[in-house]
């Protein structure tokens, strides 16, 4: 296969024959559904009036169109795909993941929380390709099986106080069952982050590196639930944490792990990754303990924190708008 890239263009109406032509071939080449799809009504007019509005895609590859869907805007806070279409005869080089990387990104320039789009149930290999990339069965409407993803996000905290905050915005979106699996060098602020967290769920503090107690258990001070905090640092496999006994909580908690990475997500089938990255040099403790070594001092490096939900909990829940601060 030649290297030459494809080229993934934000369609305009004018662009409308060509994909038409995509869409009539993709979704023609299908077997016979029932009932069938409604796709083969697009028309020039049809789609150069969704170009016009809500978008689309258009794959190329030395102008030969390749690849095209379109784009729904009708759900507050979601981009929807529609017409993902790859012509027939130019399957297997990597069509629809670029028109899937361009579209997440694109929702993310939009301000969109999420992606969300429909399949048909009777193609499992269309249903692989979508679940592969994290999208997660959301609802069954007749024969189409709806499919969503939340995007995840990377920003700057240049305080310990920004980092606080940052984690008190997680809080209101975390609820009794969620589990929070942290990852960052020794001193990234990994505890810090979880001091925000507990102060945001209103639980009884204070909150410090649980390192040589393993689990520590924050009551919460009003309804709310509890925080368990937990260090997996010295925990060097999946057999130790389930030691820990955190199963028999983690329904009615709130569950930090620190140190979780790789150990933890066995906790459940959704949960947040949070990893913690000091921008710039900073000294570690020789010893290589991090007792006492995770909260982010006053005069710290910049950090880069790095949210990305894990499963179908997240799928919907407004986390990029949440953590910017959009529409507060």
């Amino acid at each position: 296969m030649s290297s030459i890239a494809l080229d993934v263009i934000n369609a305009g109406p004018e662009h409308a024959p060509a994909i038409v032509d995509i869409i009539q071939r993709s979704f023609g080449a299908r077997p016979e559904l029932d009932p069938p799809s409604d796709a083969l009504d697009e028309s020039v007019e049809s789609v150069a009036a969704t170009l016009a509005g809500p978008g689309g895609l258009l794959v190329e590859r030395r102008g030969q169109p390749m690849g095209a869907l379109l784009f729904d805007e009708s759900r507050p806070g979601l981009l929807g795909l529609r017409r993902v279409a790859v012509d027939p005869d130019l399957q297997a080089r990597g069509v629809a993941s670029a028109m899937v990387g361009v579209a997440e990104d694109t929702a993310e320039e939009r301000g969109k929380d999420g992606i969300w789009l429909r399949v048909r149930e009777e193609l499992p290999d269309t249903v692989r390709f979508w679940t592969r990339r994290r999208y997660y069965p959301l609802r069954r409407e007749g024969a189409f099986l709806e499919l969503g993803k939340t995007l995840w996000l990377a920003r700057e905290v240049p305080t310990p106080e920004a980092m606080q905050e940052l984690a008190a915005r997680v809080s209101t979106l975390v609820r009794a069952g969620d589990l929070l699996v942290l990852a960052g060098d020794l001193g990234a602020g990994k505890t810090t982050f979880t001091q925000g967290l507990g102060a945001g769920l209103d639980v009884r503090g204070p909150i410090t590196s649980p390192t040589f107690v393993l689990a520590r258990t924050h009551p919460s001070l009003n309804d709310g639930p509890p925080l368990v905090h937990v260090d997996a640092y010295r925990l060097g496999s999946v057999e130790e944490v389930d030691d820990i006994d955190l199963d028999a909580s983690t329904e009615e908690a709130v569950t930090v792990v620190e140190w979780g990475t790789g150990v933890a997500e066995q906790l459940s089938d959704s949960w947040l990754s949070v990893t913690i990255e000091v921008r710039g040099a900073r000294p570690i403790d020789p010893l290589g303990t991090p007792a006492g070594e995770d909260e982010v001092g006053d005069d710290a490096e910049p950090r880069v924190v790095t949210i990305k939900p894990n499963g179908p909990r997240w799928v919907g829940v407004p986390l990029r708008s949440t953590l910017l601060g959009q529409g507060a």
